[in-house]
């Protein structure tokens, strides 16, 4: 299991806050997940991403830190720009599967695109009965086979809820989560009662804030 963490929070502008929080357990005899999240602020917003090393143990982490580093260093690029520049980067390891979503804080928009089986839910704080928005995973592993790559851009509004998951999650996770609760509860609710026990598994959640941008 995870351990206990604080909410963290990301501030923009002048009032904004992005709260966000992340629940993270390696695969059973494994001391290192090779799952990683990532949350770097960048010119226009927040890049939220996670990223699934293949298999798990040492080698799928020093894929998933190669790639985590790729992002930092890039993350004022386009999410697409990202993805090619991972599926580079990683030719000589196991490969990755990620998902990533920019946060723009001055459109309010949410533009994210995934490789691999790495879910994400928007959940619409707006309209709590309705269904929330899922994104269209692409098979695929960066570093070995890249998929046709399409980014779909979604408008924000106050306090929806972004979650993403690695398949160490089941993905009935999006059923019922309880979104009443902080994300740093959220993330760790969700990976004590949705978490298979036999693999890596990440889940980062991420509470798009109401704030001045400016």
């Amino acid at each position: 299991m995870s351990e206990p963490i604080v909410d963290r929070f990301i501030t923009y502008g002048r009032n904004g806050v992005l709260t966000w929080g992340m629940a993270v357990a390696a695969a059973p005899g494994e001391d290192e997940s090779g799952d990683l999240g990532v949350l770097r602020p960048c010119g226009c917003g927040i890049l939220v991403a996670v990223i699934d090393g293949a298999g798990h143990g040492l080698e799928a982490m020093a894929a998933s830190r190669t790639a985590a580093g790729i992002l930092e260093t890039f993350a004022h690029e386009s999410p697409l720009s990202l993805v090619l520049r991972c599926h580079e980067g990683l030719r000589s390891t196991r490969g990755v599967v990620m998902t990533l979503a920019l946060i723009d804080v001055r459109d309010q928009t949410l533009t994210w695109l995934g490789v691999g089986n790495v879910d994400a839910v928007l959940f619409r704080a707006a309209d709590a009965g309705a269904s929330p928005e899922r994104l269209l995973l692409r098979p695929g592993v960066l570093g070995y086979q890249l998929p046709a790559l399409r980014a779909e851009v979604l408008q924000l509004r106050p306090f929806d809820t972004l979650i993403l998951a690695t398949d160490g999650i089941r993905p009935d996770f999006a059923e019922q989560p309880r979104l009443n609760r902080t994300p740093q509860q959220i993330a760790d609710d969700i990976l004590a009662r949705h978490s298979k026990g036999t693999d890596d598994a990440l889940v980062m959640v991420a509470r798009y804030p109401d704030g001045e941008t400016t």
